[in-house]
């Protein structure tokens, strides 16, 4: 493991934990020698999460749009902050520097990136986990809808290995650290898609 992806909002959230967290999970990764990428911005809890990290002496890679340089604030102090077109470049190229992602409490934009990366590594574009910071339950009802796509037959229950969530952030990045995909299985079989 060399870096995480973290996808963390452009707001800070209605409770002190969801900052007290980002700072916790910079720290921590850092720590563990690894690096953080994360969405480039100097707002929310994306800057909380920029601002520990580099506090404590990590690597910080921030991808950001174009579009959004200015509404979310670049971070002019991280490692390094790559500006790119648009937001699917944004995604790919966080996703192709991270060796796993991490997802803190968010709304809209969160979800979608990590369901999107979950997504990646269920049709084998890469072989990614996704760990949820799961913040005083925040995470519970995704959790739960995951389930029901299991029970339900849309998701096979070995996909739905791909992303989990926890509360300790130590247990997360263990988690992350030791996820290997099966191999005795496919992703998803394209004969009946």
């Amino acid at each position: 493991m060399n870096r995480v992806c973290v996808y963390a909002g452009s707001n800070v959230g209605a409770r002190v934990a969801y900052v007290d967290a980002a700072v916790a999970l910079a720290r921590a990764i850092v720590a563990r020698g690894w690096g953080v990428v994360y969405g480039g911005g100097n707002v929310g809890l994306m800057g909380v999460l920029a601002d520990a990290a580099l506090d404590a002496g990590g690597e910080v890679i921030g991808v950001i749009p174009e579009a959004l340089l200015a509404r979310e604030l670049g971070h002019g102090d991280v490692t390094e902050l790559r500006v790119v077109k648009t937001m699917h470049e944004r995604k790919a190229l966080m996703a192709e520097l991270s060796d796993a992602f991490v997802a803190l409490p968010g709304g809209f934009g969160t979800v979608e990136e990590l369901v999107e990366a979950a997504t990646w590594t269920q049709l084998g574009l890469h072989s990614k986990p996704v760990g949820l910071l799961d913040v005083d339950g925040f995470w519970d009802a995704l959790m739960s809808f995951f389930d029901t796509g299991v029970v339900e037959g849309f998701v096979r229950a070995q996909q739905r290995e791909i992303v989990f969530a926890d509360p300790d952030i130590e247990s997360l990045l263990d988690r992350l650290g030791a996820w290997v995909p099966p191999t005795t299985h496919k992703w998803i079989d394209l004969d009946t898609v």
